[in-house]
């Protein structure tokens, strides 16, 4: 697929890192024009000398911001809605902080950067693909992972709303679920093998997933490849949840 976002643009949420970054190169490599949405400058900064992106900072967990940061990146023909964080708390112990947190930026953000798209899509005359990011830890139990289970699971029912409402406008709208994947701050924190082991012995591929390889998966999603996709979460987790 060397050519296949040739003149087409992608806006990219939570593009300074991870699987947003990994994706922002992959489609940039495909001739996409990308425009990459994140919080950090210098996360920015470098993503742009290394693909010529174009980009915005914003915070994504104030909701006027995402939606300014949305309408400032303008018509595109696609959205993967990547950005996303995690605060560690129990049932017992969660606080709200962390819940506005986690559900700010996990799916409210997703949801309001999905409607600017999608105006913007229909008043150009529809068409187009929207991918969210959703995860494992929405179909499983993980402990301290309440609200973010909340919030992918959350989103994945979101994705089937968007698909239905969106689908008459030729805009099709996919998640991907992926399970364990060494972003840099996911490598150190499975290099445990007492914690790594469990999950891995549940694998049957017998490795977690590098960011690439959620890339190549969105990508696919987006493409003209995926036409007849919409509504549909694809697990980019190695078998997991098979066994």
């Amino acid at each position: 697929m060397p050519n296949s976002f040739d003149g087409q643009t992608v806006i990219i949420t939570g593009a300074g890192k991870g699987i947003g970054r990994a994706t922002a190169k992959f489609v940039s490599e495909r001739c996409a024009k990308v425009v990459a949405i994140a919080r950090t400058d210098s996360d920015l900064a470098s993503l742009a000398e290394e693909t010529g992106c174009r980009t915005i900072k914003a915070d994504l967990l104030d909701p006027k911001v995402a939606r300014a940061a949305m309408q400032e990146a303008g018509t595109a023909d696609h959205l993967v809605n990547c950005a996303g964080t995690n605060v560690l708390e129990s049932t017992l112990e969660f606080t709200e902080d962390g819940y506005e947190t986690v559900l700010g930026i996990n799916l409210r953000a997703a949801l309001i950067c999905a409607q600017e798209f999608a105006r913007a899509r229909i008043a150009a005359g529809g068409g187009g693909a929207i991918v969210n990011v959703t995860s494992l830890a929405g179909h499983r139990g993980f402990a301290n992972h309440l609200c973010y289970a909340a919030s992918k699971a959350g989103l994945e029912g979101a994705t089937r709303v968007l698909a239905k409402e969106l689908g008459p406008h030729g805009i099709r709208v996919n998640a991907v679920a992926p399970g364990i994947t060494l972003t840099e701050l996911a490598a150190a924190a499975w290099s445990d093998p007492e914690k790594s082991e469990p999950m891995m012995a549940r694998t049957p591929i017998g490795r977690f997933a590098e960011v690439e390889d959620v890339a190549s998966m969105i990508a696919m999603l987006l493409s003209a490849d995926a036409a007849m996709v919409t509504g549909a979460v694809l697990p980019v987790e190695g078998g997991f949840m098979s066994v």
